[in-house]
């Protein structure tokens, strides 16, 4: 049974003009009368909590019934104290109402009407981004932190730029940072992207790239660049050329020793990633061409995580990750595996040729012999992938003097049946019938005496 009183429930519905209600729906409208009244208290006793008080306002009520969705209350004020007075009915329960004050209604025709509240709103801005201040109304402007570096002493805690940089007088603020493009580097960057783009014209390429590598004002249209070759990385996979000269772009913001990139790796690295083992680069598939792109790719992994992998310590097992993955997808084409196989090289070097790519040529060896039976352009695929891995293997030519065979004569490894059968069975027929062919005793010594 609800507490809520079912009469009030009639009265109500009488009032709109239902004259007979039902009993059943009467208790049922009573319960649901009484659970909003509780969710109502409820929020609004969290908005007195948060408020640090114990006593519960109607300023409370209307705020919950706005969280609610509910139209809020009009005509209480929380300042004003209510006034409940009682009315009785013969025998009914008595009924509380509150006491309405007598106004004058000339006064309240005449009296200014009260000024509107404003809603309580909240703006964010940059106070700084990398360290440079940007140019905006919430911020001084430069002379406005020149002036306050003067008139600051030296020692004294200050929230200006000027004065935390040099804490020194006369200082200028000069923003690097410009939030809109001047039509001068808009124009720069359209002609250099045409320039780099330009098949029939080398020498208007070379010009491109060479002024990326040298200018010292382009810290502005880094995000740009950045961006313009994601877009053409993603859309161009057929276009060879295209590819190419955003490796080239790529290479030629990496080696301008002015530009701040370590904030933009997270965006340089896909691109170059997907020209590294992309499942299909350029029109025909079985076209040897994309090899030279999957190798100059490798080539710019290797100077990532030789300039930014002891900064970022996720940068190198994230990529190794993803290499490894590739390379022992059975479903990946032999150019993905070519450009894993590169990218594990260039990444982790020796190291990770001993412990990711040795361990696995065995099985690995499963998919080179059926590439080998098949024939036509996958056993072309699969033997140049097999020079790929003797290239990589040639890293471990430095293990010499590494054990793991039976000695040799004169100190030097003694080339029998024996030593070819540990070979073959550590790397597999066809990369150990390869290395055993062409007689490098050099690499045999450094695969069987790797410790993996």
């Amino acid at each position: 049974m609800a507490l809520w009183n079912t009469d009030t429930i009639r009265d109500v519905a009488e009032s709109v003009g239902i004259a007979d209600l039902n009993e059943d729906v009467a208790k049922n409208l009573s319960m649901d009368v009484e659970y909003r009244l509780h969710q109502v208290l409820q929020e609004a006793l969290k908005f007195m909590r948060h408020s640090k008080r114990t006593t519960l306002g109607t300023s409370d009520i209307t705020h919950a019934l706005r969280v609610l969705n509910v139209e809020p209350l009009y005509g209480y004020e929380s300042t004003k104290p209510l006034k409940f007075c009682e009315a009785s009915l013969g025998h009914a329960k008595p009924i509380f109402y509150v006491e309405d004050d007598e106004v004058d209604f000339e006064k309240l025709i005449n009296a200014p009407l009260p000024k509107v509240p404003r809603e309580v709103t909240f703006t964010a801005h940059w106070l700084a981004i990398e360290g440079v201040q940007p140019a905006i109304p919430q911020n001084p402007t430069p002379m406005e932190a020149a002036r306050l570096s003067e008139t600051t002493p030296k020692g004294s805690n200050s929230t200006s730029l000027a004065a935390t940089a040099g804490n020194s007088e006369n200082v200028a603020v000069k923003p690097l940072v410009k939030h809109i493009l001047s039509k001068e580097l808009q124009l720069y960057f359209e002609r250099v992207c045409t320039a780099v783009l330009d098949e029939h014209n080398e020498a208007l390429r070379t010009a491109g790239l060479s002024s990326l590598r040298n200018d010292p004002g382009l810290h502005q249209l880094l995000p740009y660049f950045l961006q313009f070759i994601a877009e053409k990385v993603t859309h161009t996979l057929r276009n060879l050329f295209v590819l190419g000269q955003m490796m080239e772009l790529a290479h030629a913001l990496l080696e301008n020793e002015s530009l701040f990139i370590e904030p933009y790796i997270a965006s340089i690295v896909p691109p170059i990633l997907t020209c590294l083992v992309g499942r299909r680069l350029g029109n025909n598939p079985s076209s040897p061409d994309h090899y030279q792109l999957r190798d100059f790719a490798a080539s710019l992994i290797k100077l990532i995580c030789k300039r930014f992998g002891d900064t970022s310590h996720t940068l190198r097992p994230r990529l190794t990750r993803t290499c490894l993955k590739h390379f022992l997808d059975p479903a990946k084409p032999f150019g993905t595996h070519y450009g894993a196989l590169n990218g594990l090289a260039a990444i982790g070097g020796k190291e990770a040729v001993r412990a990711l790519v040795v361990p696995n040529l065995e099985l690995y060896d499963k998919i080179l012999k059926n590439a080998m039976e098949e024939g036509g352009a996958k056993e072309k695929d699969a033997q140049i992938l097999v020079s790929a891995i003797l290239n990589v293997l040639k890293l471990l030519e430095t293990e010499e003097g590494a054990n793991g065979f039976g000695p040799g004569v004169n100190g030097k490894m003694q080339m029998n049946e024996e030593t070819k059968a540990r070979l073959m069975k550590k790397v597999g027929e066809v990369v150990g019938g390869r290395i055993w062919a062409e007689g490098k005793e050099k690499t045999v010594l450094a695969v069987l005496g790797a410790n993996v």
